[in-house]
């Protein structure tokens, strides 16, 4: 079974997102706070959704099977928005089930029914257990495409340069950078056009 996420399975959320990153070989990375979690899903700026697959089958105790968070991305060349999944994770006793594709299928839904163009997520190139699945359900690598990042000190030097060189304002609802007011928003940023 498929459901929406509640404040309540956040430590399971948090639980689970460890658990994926020990699998992907980065468990150093997962930082987020249950709070942090619950803020990003549940509180007055969300900027994410998650979905719960929960075991079929009745007297189950042993919590979610697994769980899917995104969020809404902007796409500039079709002017419609889409979805970025973040994270899609079934533990390991849970897999071979059908949740992944389970969680899948209703992020597709939630993309028809309100009409996003598109649905994309990143895969490590060594998992090919996940990349079998993804090739399952008719998805298509973008190589084309590369993901960059900023974070960290070089983040943190490139924002040093705004306030250098255009002398910007940052407060709590806008930007301002040499006359141009530029609003703040909470939605993230498309990763590819």
């Amino acid at each position: 079974m498929i459901r929406a996420a509640t404040p309540e399975d956040v430590p399971a959320i948090q639980a689970m997102i460890r658990e994926l990153a020990a699998y992907e070989r980065a468990p150093q990375e997962a930082r987020a706070t249950v709070a942090q979690l619950r803020d990003a899903l549940f509180g007055p700026d969300a900027v994410a959704s998650a979905l719960m697959a929960e075991p079929d089958g009745e007297g189950d105790g042993g919590g979610p099977a697994g769980f899917a968070l995104w969020f809404r991305n902007f796409s500039t060349w079709t002017g419609k928005p889409g979805m970025y999944l973040e994270d899609l994770y079934v533990r390991p006793d849970m897999r071979g089930g059908g949740h992944g594709k389970a969680l899948l299928a209703a992020l597709a839904a939630i993309c028809v029914e309100r009409d996003y163009e598109r649905f994309e997520w990143t895969v490590l190139d060594w998992n090919e257990q996940a990349l079998g699945v993804y090739r399952s359900i008719g998805a298509l690598p973008q190589d084309e495409w590369t993901v960059q990042r900023l974070s960290g000190p070089a983040l943190h030097a490139l924002a040093a340069r705004a306030g250098t060189r255009a002398e910007a304002e940052i407060t709590g609802s806008a930007i301002t950078a040499t006359g141009a007011t530029i609003p703040s928003s909470n939605q993230t940023p498309t990763h590819a056009r």
